[in-house]
């Protein structure tokens, strides 16, 4: 069965930068399309979409994270990878990894995905 696992969150200083990881385990086929994506969650709130990238590398963010974190895929390793910087206390949560059969209008909402990782904790001090 296929797997998502995630590292890398960890406490940092507002300012401060960490870069997250989610290995995709167990592929024994290539897909057609995918859609690949990041989500956080705050104690009490659904997951909200931070980023998104499908098979050719069209990449979406949301409005928050613009221009403070870099979404990157390496199709070769079934990896990805999230690399935010300039991090803010409002980017505390746990951080998820999901897969999509596709990347929707609607990307940045949870129902689209139909797999998940377990998700990885990021705490940005101020």
């Amino acid at each position: 069965q296929v797997q998502l696992v995630e590292s890398g969150g960890g406490s940092v200083q507002s300012g401060g930068s960490l870069r997250l990881s989610c290995a995709l385990l167990r592929v024994t086929y290539s897909y057609d399309n995918y859609c690949m994506g990041w989500f956080r969650q705050y104690p009490g709130k659904e997951r909200e979409g931070v980023a998104a990238v499908d098979r050719n590398y069209t990449k979406r963010y949301a409005n928050s994270v613009k221009g403070r974190f870099t979404l990157s895929l390496d199709n070769a390793k079934n990896m990805l990878y999230l690399q935010m910087n300039s991090l803010k206390p409002e980017d505390t949560g746990m951080y998820y990894c999901a897969r999509a059969d596709y990347c929707s209008d609607s990307w940045f909402r949870e129902d689209d995905y139909n797999l998940w990782g377990q998700g990885t904790q990021v705490t940005v001090s101020s």
